[in-house]
């Protein structure tokens, strides 16, 4: 047997007892070299689906564009709204857990991890922050509140240098654990279904979950079912933004400040990437058409522009520290 076929046989050995490590690294590298998808993304697919049905079962929306007067009981919207959560949200993860979780161990590496890859958005995270960011740089405001407005829902027209540059902090710190660490956590404790179910639900809570006449009781289990699905992973974000400061600071001020703020999980972590950062979030904006204060989060200086490449790199790190962590994990477990 030449040495070439022994270092082949000995990594057809190891490759089983990695393949959750070995699924993440090439997820990493596959977001890293082919970046989003530019045409036909399946969320943009998945959102013609959510708004077919929503036009359909949300009353509150049937009613805002007809003359119907009679109000619908809030009780029987969320049920409705439920339904249809479950239908766009259960089916494909289910079929998965069935019917395609158990293939032999290279397949299911490489479909993993293109599942897996589709779901994490670190390098479009990075491109909609370099969007803002170059034009800020360039004094180019009006170009800047455009892209801004891509990544927030509260109102751009007015945003400020350093508004925008908080708005896209927040952004980058809360979605790097939306898009990134948590699809990453849910990876390793429940492989590509709960990815899928996860991503697919908090892409609901992005299209559903605002406390608006329309969606405030159509969208009320998107939003609970989103923070629910999002709870452990947040924490564990925290965590891994954490270490790479203050620790003790940073998961105090995301207990203290996190937990005023009006999203938990989101709070908690940028509380706590915002302490590390040495700057401090949150204040006034425009949802909708009314001003919504927020808790103070982090503890330093006002948020800057040069703090937007900043933010992506706290969130590059987590992912390689998680990576990181899961390969060392089966490595000892191996080797006891």
């Amino acid at each position: 047997m030449s040495w070439i076929e022994n270092i082949n046989n000995q990594a057809m050995l190891l490759a089983p007892y990695f393949a959750t490590s070995l699924t993440i690294l090439l997820a990493l590298l596959l977001d890293n070299i082919l970046g989003e998808a530019k045409k036909y993304h399946y969320l943009v697919g998945f959102g013609w689906l959510a708004d077919k049905i929503e036009s359909v079962l949300n009353h509150n929306n049937i009613q805002q564009n007809s003359l119907t007067t009679a109000k619908t009981a809030p009780l029987k919207i969320k049920l409705l709204g439920t339904l249809s959560w479950c239908l766009l949200v259960l089916p494909l993860p289910i079929v998965y857990f069935l019917f395609i979780n158990d293939l032999a161990w290279y397949w299911q590496i490489l479909l993993d991890a293109s599942v897996l890859y589709l779901a994490i958005g670190l390098n479009s995270l990075q491109q909609h922050a370099m969007q803002i960011y170059i034009p800020l740089k360039s004094e180019d405001i009006v170009k800047a509140r455009h892209f801004t407005g891509y990544i927030v829902s509260r109102e751009t027209n007015a945003l400020s240098p350093q508004a925008m540059s908080r708005a896209t902090v927040e952004s980058m710190l809360e979605n790097g654990h939306d898009s990134v660490i948590a699809s990453m956590v849910y990876y390793i404790i429940g492989g590509a279904p709960l990815v899928i179910l996860h991503r697919l639900a908090n892409t609901l809570d992005a299209m559903w979950g605002y406390k608006t006449s329309r969606f405030n009781h159509f969208g009320y289990a998107s939003a609970k079912l989103d923070d629910l699905l999002g709870f452990f992973s947040a924490k564990i974000c925290t965590l891994l933004y954490s270490i790479q400061g203050d620790v003790k600071q940073s998961v105090t001020n995301a207990y203290q400040q996190g937990n005023q703020y009006k999203s938990h999980n989101g709070g908690w972590v940028m509380a706590a990437g915002a302490t590390v950062m040495k700057i401090t979030l949150g204040g006034n904006a425009f949802y909708h058409g009314k001003v919504i204060t927020s808790p103070t989060l982090g503890l330093g200086n006002s948020v800057s522009i040069e703090d937007i490449p900043r933010s992506i790199t706290l969130v590059k790190r987590a992912a390689i520290t998680l990576a990181l962590l899961t390969f060392f994990y089966q490595l000892v477990c191996y080797l006891l």
